[in-house]
Order: structure tokens, then sequence, then C-alpha cells
């Protein structure tokens, strides 16, 4: 039965049963042995010839098994002898029986590779079963007739007749080890390949990244290069002022609003020609000096000429102008040159603002002409005011006015101009960039825009647009003449600010009396704007005034300086400032914006009605004298209500707000009311913080000032009171321009 099974399994050539096979095998020949040695009753040693016989027996099997089978007799100081070798395993290693036999003295350990001795002698037996089956089979080299051949093995180790034999079948895997081989050589190669791309790629980075810092460092050398040589292009050698080139490049562009001063030095043709330019220069130089220290860092100070000085003062009040020139003048008049002390200095400057929409070069015309009525006098500074404004303008209407004619056909330009031109100066441009270019460059010059709409690059509606855009609509008026009579293109016409719409075909005298009104309309509404403007600013200046006289009457009364509503002021309007920058919770218009500040000089105005005695009380105060300071915010908003038209009078009404609750606390301790958070107004709030303030960092009679420092500690803590978190951070915001003005106080 045993052997039936063994034949069947044989008979299936399956490769992957080669193990198995191999021990049906074995134990077919350990099982004929054992039946033999039963029959015979003895268990004698079986003769060479039934081993023979055996083998035979086994040859018909082995014939059977896929790949080539032999046996080895397990005697390995004899090298393995074999006792059988398949038909196949010859076949495979290319051998002839009778060659094999004499070539190898029938030793299996003869035709195993030096190296893979190993491999070629390992097989299963009892002891090694699990390691066997857990690595699989055995790969290794046999001589073959052409050279070793790569096998794959399985044996096993049986018992027959009593003696240990290796069986075994060995399959051809040379092919498959060769092409092995070659791709192992072939990945090998690649991936040489691609170490050595790698290794190049490397480098190649690291040289582009030492390329690039060195890029980088020679580009930063380069910038400060360019950085200094631009600086020496845009600095005067001498004065270490900015020169003409710079205002070419730069200050020309610049828009307000700014103050702009020319300065010109008195008699310096004579001192050149008395002391020489070596004192000329000295003299330059000491003039540059003495102006910048009346100025800021932001302010730009320029050699026009050869002894002329343009000043730019961005953000300088109108008002102001005259007052820093004056300081100008009079530093540079006690400034000494040094080595000539006997040649005086002096300035005349005239100065002129820039508004929005006046370009640079009109302000220092202006300006230039300025200078030069100062001159007249010498010494002395003339600014441009209303007055002089409104003088130019009219002088300017007393020249033919510059009409703008802007339409993309000649023939309509030569209709327009021959309908114009004698009374007016005739501007040409076919398009809309052009005539923008136009009216940037000859602004303040042009009187009126005659404007078509279908255009090339742009049309007249983009034209209306920018000019709303950037204010020039406002100055100048326009006038738009086109064939579309459209009732949609005429309600846009004027919705963008247009004066008139003409159609065409028009009637010549009706286009001359349009433009003739148009033009005298706009001049009489600068007019009236400007006495209107004129008005107001009086009017602004003596409320100023009065305030500022009332204040200062309370501030004697109570035995001050005088200088504690001016530091409130300040302080208020530095608060004020960073507040609305900060949120807008508070929804301020422009006017309470400006009258905060202002009425925050009439905080203490109920002080006037306290008597002085306690008022000016050098030592602490009783609880019943603290009352009765107490009652100043009560009688200074009393005093206000009373006042006449208050009820029509923002400024008294911010003013009523401020000296009633400005001793309010944001916690509600406060008094005269008790109001809490924001039912407290933010101008008192405001008032309230800039009054702590300055209490802290100035010199009463009953105390010693606080540092800045230590004022700001103690408010932030609440050792002076509970304020608004939002005010406590616009004093954090804002402390370093506080301190500032301390050290000026």
């Amino acid at each position: 039965m045993i052997k039936s099974y063994c034949y069947s399994v044989l008979k299936s050539g399956a490769h992957r049963k080669v193990k198995f096979d191999i021990a049906a095998i074995g134990c077919t020949m350990c099982f004929r042995g054992a039946v033999r040695g039963e029959r015979d009753g003895e268990n004698k040693m079986e003769t060479g010839e039934t081993i023979k016989a055996e083998l035979l027996w086994l040859d018909r099997y082995a014939q059977n098994v896929p790949g080539g089978f032999h046996c080895c007799a397990e005697d390995p100081e004899n090298g393995y002898p074999f006792t059988y070798i398949s038909d196949r395993f010859l076949e495979i290693l290319g051998w002839e029986r009778a060659e094999f036999a004499a070539r190898f003295d029938n030793r299996y350990t003869a035709l195993l590779h030096p190296d893979d001795l190993a491999a070629g002698l390992r097989y299963r037996n009892a002891e090694n079963s699990a390691t066997y089956a857990k690595n699989g089979d055995n790969i290794f080299r046999l001589l073959g007739k052409n050279g070793y051949r790569w096998v794959s093995s399985a044996a096993n180790r049986v018992e027959w007749h009593g003696k240990g034999y290796i069986v075994a079948t060995v399959t051809d895997i040379t092919p498959y080890m060769e092409l092995r081989e070659k791709l192992e050589q072939q990945n090998c190669t690649q991936r040489e390949a691609l170490e050595s791309a790698n290794h190049n790629l490397l480098r190649m980075m690291q040289q582009i990244e030492k390329q690039k810092a060195q890029f980088a460092q020679t580009a930063a050398r380069n910038m400060e290069k360019e950085k200094h040589y631009r600086q020496r292009l845009n600095r005067d050698a001498l004065t270490g002022t900015y020169n003409r080139r710079y205002y070419e490049e730069v200050v020309r562009n610049n828009i307000g609003p700014s103050c702009i001063a020319l300065m010109d030095i008195d008699y310096f043709k004579i001192c050149n020609d008395t002391y020489g330019h070596h004192a000329g220069d000295l003299a330059l130089e000491t003039v540059a000096k003495a102006v910048r220290s009346c100025i800021r860092e932001t302010d730009l100070l320029i050699r026009y000429g050869g002894d002329e000085f343009l000043l730019v003062l961005p953000g300088i009040p109108a008002d102001y102008l005259r007052t820093k020139l004056e300081q100008i003048r009079a530093a540079v008049q006690k400034a000494v040159v040094p080595g000539y002390p006997h040649f005086r200095l002096s300035l005349s400057i005239g100065g002129a603002m820039q508004t929005l929409a006046d370009p640079m070069e009109n302000v220092v015309r202006r300006a230039d002409l300025l200078m030069y009525q100062a001159k007249n006098h010498k010494d002395a500074v003339a600014v441009d005011t209303q007055d002089s404004r409104l003088t130019a303008q009219e002088q300017v209407l007393e020249e033919k006015p510059v009409i703008l004619l802007v339409d993309d056909s000649m023939m309509n330009r030569m209709m327009l101009a021959g309908i114009l031109g004698e009374d007016y100066r005739i501007l040409e441009a076919e398009n809309g960039k052009q005539c923008l270019e136009l009216l940037r460059a000859k602004a303040g010059q042009i009187s009126l825009v005659l404007l078509d709409i279908n255009m090339p690059v742009m049309d007249g509606f983009e034209v209306l647009r920018t000019m709303n855009t950037n204010h020039t609509i406002e100055d100048v008026p326009v006038i738009m003449i086109s064939s579309d009579d459209s009732e949609e293109a005429i309600r846009k016409a004027y919705e963008l600010g247009a004066s008139d719409y003409v159609n065409r075909p028009f009637d010549a005298k009706i286009v001359y009396r349009r433009v003739s009104n148009t033009i005298k309309l706009y001049a009489k509404q600068r007019r009236l704007v400007q006495m209107v403007s004129d008005q107001i600013r009086a009017r602004e200046k003596n409320t100023d005034v009065l305030v500022g006289v009332l204040s200062q009457i309370v501030e004697f009364r109570n035995g001050e300086s005088g200088s504690h509503v001016r530091h409130i002021r300040i302080i208020t309007e530095t608060l004020l400032h960073r507040l609305m920058e900060l949120t807008s919770r508070y929804d301020l218009p422009p006017e309470q914006q400006d009258n905060i500040p202002l009425a925050s000089a009439l905080h203490d105005i109920g002080k006037i009605g306290i008597d002085e005695a306690i008022l000016n009380k050098p030592g602490k105060l009783t609880a019943e004298e603290f009352a009765v300071i107490k009652t100043h915010s009560m009688l200074g908003a009393e005093m206000l209500h009373k006042t006449e038209n208050f009820a029509d009078q923002p400024l008294l009404q911010t003013a009523y707000e401020i000296a009633r609750w400005h001793h309010e606390r944001w916690d509600g301790k406060g008094y005269p009311d008790g109001l809490k958070g924001d039912d407290i107004p933010i101008s008192a709030q405001l008032v309230s913080m800039a009054d702590v303030y300055d209490a802290l960092t100035s010199e009463r009679c009953y105390k010693k000032a606080f540092p800045h420092e230590t004022a700001v500690q103690m408010i932030t803590d609440g050792a002076c009171g509970a304020f608004n978190p939002l005010l406590i951070q616009c004093l954090l915001d804002v402390q370093g321009e506080l301190k500032q003005e301390i050290l000026q106080w």
C-alpha cells in the first residue's frame, strides 16, 4: 500500500512536492528492508546484490521524480559517496555516467563548489527537521561539464538497512541565477549611477547655495553701495542737506498737506566778495545747522540754489506756519559763523501752504514770490495768507482764462477753438489720458474743460470719475459736448459732476455763453467759499482766544502758573487722536473731535466760585473743605448752561459735559452724579485722565512732581481711580509722546 501511494506521488511530477517525494522514497526503502528482515526471521545484513536489486527497483521511481535525483551514503569521511544517481541528475550537469564516475571518484563533495559546501551538505533529519522546513530549499553550485551549475536542492536523511543515506532532488536554476546576477549587476550599475547622480546633484546644490550666499552678500554690498551713492547723489556735499536732484526726483511729486518755505540768505554775495568763498561756505553750513535745530526729523531741508534753501514741513497747521518760520529766522540771526564773528546772518523767508489738490511746483512758485516780498525788507518772513491767495486768484482771472478742449476729432477741436480763441487761451488733448496729464501739469491754471464722451484710450466718463477721485472737479468745471443726446448719457454726466451738457450740432453763440457763464459762476463760488472760510476761521480764532483767556483767569485764581490748561489740552488731544485710531466705538464727528481739546480748557471753570483760602490751601484739606472743592464741577456746569445760546453751541455743550463729569470714575465711585462706565461722556473721560496725568507729573503747592513712568504706573494700577480700559491702552500707546512733552514743559 505504501509503495503504491509513493508511486502515485512520484508520478504526479509536482516540483513543489519534492520534499514529500524524497520522504516517501525513503519510507519505501525502509519498508522494504524491514519486510525482508521479518521474512528471513533473523534481521540479517543485506548483501551487495540485494542492495543493487533494491536500487534497480528504486530507479523506476527516480525516473519520474521532477529534476535530478541522487542518493548518498551518510559518510562524511569519504565525501558522501553516491549510491544512486538518476539520468536526469547527470543530464543537468552534462556528464556521461562513466565520465562522471571516473572524474569524481563517486564522491558527492567533489562535485560541490568550495564556497557552497555548507549549503550543499544541508539536509533534514530528526534533529533539524523544523529548522530545515522553515529555511526551505538549499541553493548552491555543482560542477558540470561546462562549468558550475546553480541548483536548488531538497534533501532528507533516511535509514536503509541500518545505515544512513541522504536522498535529494536537484533542480537546475542556472538561467534564473544568471538572470538574477545580471539584474543585480544592472541594479548595482543603476544604483551606482543614481548615487553618482545624487552626489553630483548634492554638489551642484551646495555650489548653488554657495553661489546664492555669495550673490546675497554681493547684492547686500551693492545695495549698501547704491544707498551710499544715492545718499551722496541726493545730498549737498557742503551743507549735508538734500540737494536739487532730490527735489526733482522725489519731493516735487509730494502731495499735501504741508507747509513749503523758500529761504534766501541776505547779503550773501557781499559775504563772498568781502570775506571770500571759504567764509561763504561756512555761512551756508551755519544756516543749515541753525535751520535743522528748529525742525523735526521728518521735515525736509533742501539746498534749492546757491544760497537758497527749500523747507518742507508735513502736517504743520497753517496758523503755525508764521510762528515756525519766525523761529527759524531768529535762530539764524543768533547763529555765528565760525571765525567770522562780525558777519551777521539773516534770512528772507516766504512760506505757503500746500493742500491735497495743490501740485508742489505751484506752491514753490508762490513761496518764491513771497520770499522776494520778504527780501524787500530783509530779515523778514512773508507767508501765504487767505487774502493773498484770493488776490492771486483774482490776478489769474484778470488774465485770459485757460480752456482745455478734449476731443479725438481735430475738426471738432478746431471749431471750438475758433469760437473761444479770441477771449480764452486754448489747450488741446486727443483723449482722456492726455486731459488728466494736462490737468496735473497746469494745475491751478485751467479755468474750464470742454470734454467729449467717446474717445480712445480713456473716455469722458472715466475722466470725470478720475477728477472726482482726486477732487479736481471741485476746482475745475467740466462741460460735456457730445452727439449722444440720450437721457442716460446726460444723467450720467451730471451725476459724475459735469456742470453742463451741450449736444452736437450746437450753436456757437450758445456754447460761448455757457462757457462764459460757467467760468464766472465758479469764480464767484470760489470767492464766496473763501469769504465764508475766512469768517469761520476768524470766529474760531476768537473763540479760541476767549476760551484761553477764561481758562487763564481760572488758573491765575487757582494759584497755578497757567501751564495746566495748555497741558490738559495737549494730553487730551493726544489721547483722543489715539482713541480714534484704536476703536470705532465712539462715533465722534470731526466737529466734536475739534471741540473736545478746546473745551478741555474750561474743565475747572467752576473753581471761580470756590473760596481762595480753600482753593490755595497748602496743607491737607479737611473733609468739609474737600466737600466744598467738589462743588466746582456743578458750579462750572451751571455757569456754562446759563450762557446765552447754549443750546445752539456744540462747543459749550461739550464744555458742559467736561466741567460737570470730569471727576466721575469708570467704577461709579466719582462725583457729582456717580456715573459709571460709558454713561460718562467720552469727552469727560478723556479730560479726567489728562487731568490726573498732569496733576501727577506737575509740581503743586502740596506735592512734588512724579516722574512720567511713575505717573503712568499709578494710573494703570488704579492708584488714582478707575479709568476706561480703552483709555488706559491709549495712555500706554502714547506714553512716549507724552514723555517728550514733559521734557519740553
